[in-house]
């Protein structure tokens, strides 16, 4: 998500600031789970087109009661429609969809090391530096990564690959979302600026919402169906990222980011009783040389 307009307010309690990041932990954690579960009724596609249309609406019926929002200015909306674009339809599709073709541990992972892409974007675009620790952060993630694509053998015959590429491919595009984003973050709160970049996401998935939903047969998904999209659009892409950049305008940054350190390892937990998925060694080690590498890299920057 965008960076954040820190406003100064009566900090909270330490409480409820470890509530909030508690609460984020397990939103995001247990959307691998919730996500695997409503592919089993809800084809991969129209799970991501109907989640973002539903994120577009709840955030709407969040940002219009306020007594403040900031409305848009005329000049951000292609700024808008390309951070939907790769936050949303990019970032949010390319999740679910290939989360229907690999394992939650695998996706989980591979998303754990957005911020290694995040900082090789925006040292291209010269924006921060590259340091010796940054590099070998760099340079261990990418080893956990390739550990991680020879888990069952030879990469290019893995059943998991196109999973784990189109998975990457999200990453790829909540990067460019991040990077991006500054240009018009500190214009506008968390609440408008998801809530903008959201609409302009749904607007240029409404066509294939509308086509995915004229072939979706509605009463075959079920309840549980339902719930896992209303959980994944509420809880986690709405919630989740609110309480997140709520904890972050009253804390530090290297202590909020460490709920990225103990997702991976949150999922695979739950993800052997839930889904009955087994980690072997070598994904358990590819897990620890990603979120060494991600933290080596991120301590670079202090």
């Amino acid at each position: 998500m965008a960076e954040l307009v820190f406003v100064r307010t009566k900090r909270p309690s330490s409480i409820a600031l470890a509530l909030a990041l508690s609460a984020v932990l397990l939103f995001w954690s247990v959307n691998y789970i919730v996500g695997k579960i409503t592919l089993r009724h809800i084809h991969a596609l129209t799970l991501a087109v109907l989640r973002a249309e539903l994120v577009a609406v709840i955030l709407l019926a969040i940002y219009l009661p306020k007594r403040e929002h900031r409305p848009w200015r005329g000049r951000d909306i292609w700024t808008f429609t390309y951070l939907g674009f790769l936050g949303y339809a990019v970032n949010q599709g390319c999740f679910i969809v290939g989360l229907g073709s690999t394992t939650s541990s695998h996706s989980a992972i591979l998303i754990a090391s957005s911020p290694i892409i995040i900082l090789v974007l925006a040292s291209a675009m010269g924006l921060e530096r590259l340091t010796v620790a940054k590099v070998l952060g760099m340079a261990i993630c990418f080893v956990g990564v390739v550990l991680l694509e020879t888990e069952q053998g030879s990469p290019v015959h893995s059943p998991l690959l196109v999973g784990d590429l189109i998975t990457l491919a999200g990453v790829v595009g909540f990067s460019g979302y991040a990077v991006l984003g500054k240009r018009v973050a500190r214009a506008y709160d968390t609440v408008s600026m998801n809530t903008f970049n959201a609409m302009a996401a749904a607007i240029l998935l409404l066509p294939l919402a509308v086509q995915q939903g004229i072939r979706l047969d509605w009463k075959s998904v079920g309840w549980v169906g339902w719930a896992g999209l209303l959980y994944m659009a509420a809880l986690s892409a709405v919630a989740g990222y609110l309480l997140f950049y709520w904890a972050l305008r009253h804390m530090d940054a290297s202590r909020v980011v460490a709920v990225n350190y103990f997702q991976p390892v949150l999922v695979v937990l739950l993800s052997i009783p839930l889904l009955g998925e087994r980690p072997t060694a070598r994904l358990l080690g590819s897990a620890a040389l990603v979120i060494l590498g991600v933290y080596l890299a991120e301590r670079g920057s202090v």
